[in-house]
């Protein structure tokens, strides 16, 4: 059976942000927020949700930057002073775990082939048998209810 393993985003894409004012992240349309519960703030640089307290900003982000219908943005959260999170093969984090989600899994072209909706702890399965496919080059995870981007899914050994 395949393996996987899931990407976050990397924190470098997101440094500088956090050190401009309200004013200069509202004209790019970011907003600046202090989240209030222990969950419902998923980071996609951590791939943990931020805690109560802790610092985030929701952004634009361009998940799905391929020329194909398929291209796609959508509103992300990013915590503050977090390192890119590297995960094991196979690992799904609570992150993904304990959510409905949406699994995409497009070609090499950027095209859809395949697309399911289940729990989170079930896509880890959903995901080794989606990489069982040859035409799946990678999958998008979405959290179902929202809509929003997730985290990427690779093959582990191509």
């Amino acid at each position: 059976m395949a393996s996987f393993i899931l990407r976050a985003l990397d924190a470098a894409l997101f440094a500088g942000l956090f050190e401009r004012d309200d004013a200069t992240l509202g004209a790019q349309g970011i907003v600046r927020r202090i989240v209030a519960s222990d969950h419902g703030t998923p980071c996609r640089v951590s791939l943990q949700d931020a805690r109560r307290g802790e610092e985030v900003l929701l952004l634009p982000y361009v998940h799905h930057g391929v020329h194909s219908p398929y291209r796609a943005s959508g509103p992300i959260f990013v915590r503050r002073g977090v390192a890119t999170v590297s995960l094991a093969v196979d690992e799904v984090p609570a992150y993904v775990a304990s959510r409905l989600i949406s699994l995409r899994a497009y070609d090499a072209a950027g095209l859809m082939v395949m697309a399911e909706v289940c729990d989170g702890g079930d896509a880890g399965a959903w995901l080794c048998q989606a990489f069982e496919q040859r035409e799946v080059a990678y999958v998008h995870l979405h959290n179902a209810r929202q809509g929003c981007y997730a985290c990427r899914a690779e093959r582990a050994h191509p």
